[in-house]
């Protein structure tokens, strides 16, 4: 998923993104591939003491951008930190050092009434969501809480959105073609397993249909799973996917039977968690892929709103 990881980061790290996700979205889709499996854990971290906590204390907000200065110990780049007494949660990411013991972050959710000498912890870790089976069915956002109204999500596997890319020599090379079921797609468009293909089409003519004929397909021939990432999506359109999954069955509000999982950063928020809820998405595909040893389709919605997102 080397792109994808690489342009979310900033960074010259090389990622994963062309080698091992499935990506199908209306604009752009990927293959993660069972054969190859990465070992993570994926434990639900412990507390830190109160002794461990970095303290920090806002010095500059800038809209998104929000400067955070420590006495002590500077946090790690991309290690997420927690404005206190402050609801809802607000996170922000570590994006770089800017010396006298300032680090310059960017905000997961507005800054409204965010003012200097606010209060900051280091989580001392990057920002960690919840993963797994428990995910199917369910709406989560950037940092990971379910924002469908259900409830909370009740896993004991939660994963770190940033990772370590494996090397290049850990790659599968074999070709493989991943039967969709869809025919005309199999003649004509044939999807390779661990690649990526783009679905491109105006308004109407069936994205959203063609999405879920794949996501049951995939689900019934290879019993795989499917993520959906909702980058920079209108309101309206991912209420009326997720209400058109209910009623074709793909989620089932009743049972475990869900075959879906739903990651949303949509147009109203800030561009940090537009530019980071595809590593979130990635990231319980990957479950799904290590854990599970599924092929997983992973949706991407879309990627033009991603590069958007990190150029503001």
């Amino acid at each position: 998923m080397q792109g994808l990881r690489q342009a979310c980061l900033g960074l010259a790290k090389a990622s994963k993104f062309a080698f091992a996700s499935p990506i199908v979205h209306q604009n752009a889709a990927n293959f993660l591939p069972a054969l190859y499996t990465r070992h993570r854990s994926y434990a639900k971290e412990a507390a830190k003491p109160k002794s461990a906590v970095t303290p920090g204390r806002v010095v500059a907000v800038i809209g998104a951008v929000v400067d955070v200065q420590f006495d002590d110990e500077l946090p790690s780049i991309l290690n997420a930190l927690e404005v206190q007494n402050r609801s809802p949660r607000l996170i922000l990411e570590v994006a770089s050092h800017l010396g006298d013991n300032v680090v310059r972050t960017i905000a997961m959710d507005g800054t409204e009434g965010l003012v200097r000498g606010e209060k900051c912890v280091d989580i001392g870790s990057p920002i960690r969501i919840p993963v797994g089976p428990k995910t199917l069915g369910r709406i989560i956002n950037v940092i990971g809480e379910p924002i469908d109204e259900r409830g909370p999500i009740n896993t004991e596997h939660y994963a770190a959105i940033h990772q370590e890319a494996p090397e290049f020599s850990e790659m599968s090379v074999q070709q493989e073609i991943l039967e969709t079921g869809i025919k005309v797609v199999d003649l004509l468009a044939p999807y390779a397993r661990g690649g990526k293909i783009g679905l491109f089409g105006g308004a109407g003519v069936g994205k959203t249909v063609l999405i879920m004929e794949l996501i049951n397909n995939v689900a019934k021939a290879h019993g795989g799973y499917s993520v959906f990432a909702g980058v920079g999506e209108r309101t309206r359109e991912g209420n009326d996917l997720y209400h058109e999954m209910i009623t074709t069955k793909v989620i089932s509000l009743t049972d475990d039977t869900s075959k879906v999982s739903l990651v949303y950063g949509q147009m109203n928020e800030p561009p940090g968690a537009r530019a980071r809820v595809a590593l979130s998405g990635l990231t319980v595909a990957e479950f799904f892929r290590d854990q599970e040893g599924q092929d997983v389709l992973l949706f991407i919605d879309n990627i033009f709103r991603f590069t958007q997102a990190g150029s503001e």
